[in-house]
């Protein structure tokens, strides 16, 4: 796994496997059939019964994973395009934005249960950071926040695709690359944070000019499998009819992802036009 909100979570992973190879029943499951007879009239209405469907059990759909991403991806577009408008009057307010939706970002990511509530919070505070932060990028770059919306949209869908259509699978390669490649991009990102707030280097630091574009289109390309890692760990939930609550853990998750993916791509269309 590469996203947290998935890896640490028990009911998107590999269901565990016993001694002998084969899938352990849940405590308390073994032993329970044969513990008390159905008379012929009760096997009779519950054979007659329409089959329960995943909404009647409370399991997770496909249906509520996109209804809470659209309604969190909704709130954090109004909540940026209102941050966009204040910018100028309260500098500092992507500032906090950027803070605050750092601290419920991990908050959210290593609770065992979702909390519509934080993740609301979390996506009101990444809003304030994106539409600021959006804004002065625009300052610069005339077009560029639009250019990103757009690539960004299109790398989704794009992954997406790919991932429906059985073109790309989660493999253990591919999670070992994905693993690496965001731990070696963490450490020089942290690198060139501190060489740039330390004044040993101006601008963008080591992000700038072609290494600057080389590790942009590589951090592009780590966000887009992440993409798709979290597309196969929303999978495995609906299959193992994790209960539905956890639509709020998947829309959180891919929203993370998301927002580094944009953030990635506005920095690279800066870079570019520079």
């Amino acid at each position: 796994m590469s996203n947290p909100v998935f890896s640490n979570s028990a009911v998107f992973g590999e269901p565990r496997r016993g001694a002998g190879g084969t899938a352990t029943a849940p405590a308390g499951q073994a032993g329970r059939f044969g513990a008390q007879a159905a008379d012929a009239a009760s096997l009779q209405n519950m054979y007659n019964a329409p089959s329960a469907t995943p909404v009647d059990t409370k399991r997770l759909t496909y249906t509520d994973v996109i209804m809470k991403t659209a309604g969190l991806l909704s709130l954090l577009v109004v909540v940026a395009a209102v941050s966009w408008s204040l910018t100028e009057t309260i500098p500092s307010l992507w500032i906090i934005g950027m803070v605050v939706g750092l601290v419920l970002g991990l908050v959210n990511a290593f609770k065992k249960n979702p909390s519509p509530l934080l993740i609301t919070l979390y996506t009101v505070a990444q809003g304030l950071f994106l539409g600021g932060i959006s804004r002065y990028y625009e300052s610069w770059n005339d077009g560029v926040v639009l250019q990103a919306v757009l690539a960004t949209l299109s790398v989704f869908a794009v992954a997406l695709a790919l991932f429906s259509s059985g073109k790309v699978r989660v493999t253990p390669k591919f999670t070992r690359f994905l693993l690496i490649g965001m731990i070696g991009y963490l450490v020089f990102s942290l690198v060139n944070v501190v060489l740039v707030w330390t004044g040993v280097l101006e601008g963008w630091g080591m992000r700038g000019g072609t290494l600057g574009i080389i590790v942009g289109l590589f951090a592009v390309v780590l966000a887009s499998m992440s993409l798709i890692v979290d597309f196969d760990s929303i999978k495995r939930g609906v299959e193992q009819g994790v209960p539905a609550k956890f639509a709020w853990s998947a829309a959180f998750g891919l929203l993370v992802t998301l927002i580094w993916l944009y953030l990635e791509i506005l920095r690279l269309l800066a870079i570019f036009r520079e």
